[in-house]
């Protein structure tokens, strides 16, 4: 076996016996100065090293080396990636975390050297229960993020919500996007996720990353490894919309404490997705996302352009419209679209408070701007401007 692939090998192994006490696995590289160096230390050195009956000594042996061997060789024919922590295409920013893996299984069709070392890495995480709020905002950091000189990596977390809405944003406004699995390489959380997932790995520059082997089910402590690589592999982290104690929160504070720049979308008060993220400013744990425009600047990625498009949102309908329409239809799909702007998940019925229209008129002019792009619904009838309209 040559040195390269020893090394691969040994990181797999060391993953495989330490993989839950990553900082442990970390030391031990430190100290020998490499993974493979661990599997060449005679009993009594190990003993020396580990201290005599110590429960992870019978697993340090040539048993795990082959399996090991034998685990890459399947991964590799699979079209799988492998990355031990000491290959230099490994996540720069998440091998200084003391916790960071041994190694990271990549599912991509970018070559690893192209994937995370090329562009600065920025997180957006949040909710599973995202709202309207959210996933405007969501949408509307990402496409500024894309209008920035340097195009950074977007990192989430595949999960259902503010996560998946960061993925497919990037995928529309041209960004590259990883994404961090809770499961196996050979798997996807949530299923309903797996096209979703094919089509970032099919994408230039894009990958779903894990240091979880095949065969790994999503449980408590999954995530949590998750979110530490998520927060690792990243520059600065945009929390969007977080319960107080959701796994945006947490993986906020885990790039806190790598000492990366945290940000959050500030919430109401009372609103129970933005307790986390209130707090965290709170806290001065994070600094409170105030100007998309000073953004990407924040960020390092230079001034963006593309500014000025929100005043023309009304003007756009008007030209979508004005040929087809009389001046009174087109009034009432203008006051109907400035309802929707003005109060974000305003319902049917609620438009037509507002607007003084019949339920009719209401579906009808709602499915009509629904159906060009300029507004979205959710199956509650709850209506938002298009975020990818800003």
């Amino acid at each position: 076996m040559d040195k390269e692939n020893l090394q691969t090998v040994s990181a797999v192994a060391l993953n495989s016996i330490f993989g839950y006490e990553p900082e442990l696995s970390n030391r031990i590289i430190n100290s020998l100065g490499s993974p493979e160096a661990l599997f060449a230390l005679s009993e009594d050195e190990l003993q020396d090293l580990f201290g005599p009956g110590n429960r992870h000594l019978p697993l340090i042996c040539g048993k795990a080396l082959d399996e090991a061997a034998e685990l890459l060789h399947r991964l590799l024919g699979m079209g799988y990636q492998v990355l031990s922590i000491q290959d230099e295409n490994y996540p720069k920013l998440l091998k200084e975390c003391p916790d960071a893996p041994a190694v990271l299984f990549v599912r991509s069709g970018t070559d690893v050297a192209e994937l995370f070392n090329s562009r600065p890495a920025v997180s957006i995480v949040g909710t599973r229960d995202i709202t309207p709020y959210g996933n405007e905002w969501c949408t509307r950091i990402v496409r500024r993020l894309s209008e920035a000189p340097i195009k950074p990596l977007i990192i989430s977390g595949m999960a259902i919500g503010i996560d998946i809405c960061a993925h497919m944003a990037s995928l529309a406004f041209g960004l590259p996007t990883t994404g961090v699995l809770p499961v196996g390489i050979d798997n996807i959380y949530p299923r309903r996720h797996s096209t979703a997932a094919d089509k970032i790995c099919s994408t230039p520059g894009c990958a779903m990353v894990t240091d979880f082997p095949p065969g790994t089910v999503p449980e408590a402590f999954t995530f949590l490894r998750r979110n530490r690589i998520i927060a690792g592999m990243s520059r600065a982290t945009i929390l969007v919309e977080s319960k107080e104690k959701g796994g945006g929160t947490m993986t906020a504070r885990l790039a806190s404490g790598y000492g990366r720049d945290v940000f959050v979308l500030p919430g109401r008060i009372d609103d129970l997705n933005s307790r986390g993220c209130n707090r965290l400013l709170s806290e001065k744990l994070a600094e409170a996302l105030y100007s998309l425009d000073a953004l990407p600047e924040l960020l390092g990625l230079g001034k963006a352009t593309g500014q000025g498009r929100e005043a023309d949102k009304e003007q756009d309908i008007k030209n979508r419209y004005s040929e087809s329409m009389e001046p009174e239809e087109m009034n009432k799909i203008l006051s109907v679209f400035s309802a929707i702007k003005r109060t974000r998940g305003l319902d049917y019925e609620g438009i037509c408070r507002e607007c003084r229209l019949e339920y009719s008129e209401v579906t009808a002019i709602a499915g009509r701007l629904e159906n060009d792009g300029f507004i979205v619904s959710d199956l509650l009838q709850r209506c938002s401007v298009n975020a990818f309209f800003y």
